[in-house]
């Protein structure tokens, strides 16, 4: 009994002819562990895209981005990674309160390659990890459930040109976006945006 397919899935498989791959791969590829080689892929990355669900049921995809290593594997089960001040929505984390459950996607795009983790996230603004990234609001700790690697066939190959000036590092100001100098906005900012670094 699959604990990963439902009749959906099986229907699709079903179709196209494609049951006896997808069981295989859940059986030989998927496993609930972060082996050595998926710690050095994640650790290597600049970005990452998490999915949550919302109240209504609707699914949410948020990009997170910073230097690479700013997502953490602490160990075969736990990753973890910063929050950082954004447009203040909080989407994503907020859905976390409700319901735990994520989704991560890491893409190489040099080398194509991609990895995807399911598993159950919590916030935590007294992480013990919070004084090693700068600027942090909170810190992310998921514990894993599923890891297995995707096909990277249609991934389009980029080369970086350069990393965003915004992410927090230690030792600099870190800018305030000009959207947030916008007249639209800059009446209802949080008080430290007035307090911190400019948009050159």
């Amino acid at each position: 009994m699959s604990q990963v397919y439902h009749e959906g899935s099986r229907r699709f498989q079903e179709r196209f002819d494609t049951r006896r791959l997808a069981d295989r791969i859940e059986e030989r590829v998927m496993t609930d562990r972060i082996d050595d080689e998926d710690r050095s892929f994640i650790e290597a990355r600049d970005m990452m895209f998490l999915s949550t669900v919302d109240h209504r049921g609707y699914p949410t995809c948020s990009y997170k981005g910073g230097d690479p290593g700013f997502v953490r594997v602490l160990d075969d089960r736990t990753i973890a990674f910063p929050n950082y001040d954004g447009n203040g929505m909080y989407l994503s984390v907020g859905n976390l309160e409700r319901d735990p459950k994520v989704g991560l996607l890491f893409v190489d795009w040099e080398h194509p390659s991609r990895l995807r983790i399911h598993g159950d996230a919590c916030v935590d603004f007294e992480d013990p990890l919070i004084g090693e990234y700068p600027d942090a609001q909170f810190v992310v700790r998921v514990r894993v459930r599923e890891v297995f690697p995707n096909c990277p066939r249609y991934i389009h190959r980029y080369t970086l040109a350069e990393r965003s000036r915004f992410v927090p590092r230690a030792g600099t100001i870190t800018p305030v976006p000009e959207w947030k100098r916008s007249e639209w906005a800059r009446d209802v900012l949080p008080k430290r945006d007035g307090e911190e670094g400019n948009e050159p």
